[in-house]
């Protein structure tokens, strides 16, 4: 399955991981048929442990997520493209196809606040996806 979302971050281990995890669950409960993928300009080897335990409290495993750098055929194939940090330039697509989620705090600053914000841009595309499909 080709995925339709791109959620990115620069080391594709934290706040673009929290995004795809509660996209999918959400786009599941609502029957949405899109999937969401994480990824990075400059991945790190693993996925922030802060993540990880933030996201089991939620009933999501993401333990085993190997983060990964984005590819251009994946920036060309999605639908939409949603950066939280990556540097534009960094892209190599339009930079009118990338939406900025900019208010997000940093997940090394404020993990909490990060999560909050992330979730609540999560519910209000979902919502904006659903209306879009009735």
């Amino acid at each position: 399955m080709s995925f339709t979302i791109l959620f990115l971050c620069p080391h594709g281990a934290a706040k673009s991981v929290l995004a795809a995890a509660y996209f999918n669950r959400l786009a599941e409960q609502h029957g949405l048929p899109l999937k969401a993928a994480a990824a990075g300009t400059e991945p790190d080897e693993v996925v922030s442990p802060v993540v990880v335990k933030m996201l089991q409290s939620d009933g999501i495993d993401v333990s085993q997520h190997q983060p990964r750098c984005i590819t251009s055929d994946e920036l060309e194939q999605a639908q939409r493209i949603i950066s939280l940090g990556c540097p534009l330039e960094a892209l190599e697509i339009a930079p009118e196809r990338i939406e900025q989620w900019q208010d997000v705090p940093l997940m090394s600053h404020d993990p909490n606040g990060s999560r909050d914000a992330i979730r609540s841009h999560v519910e209000a595309l979902v919502a904006q996806l659903r209306a879009a499909t009735n």
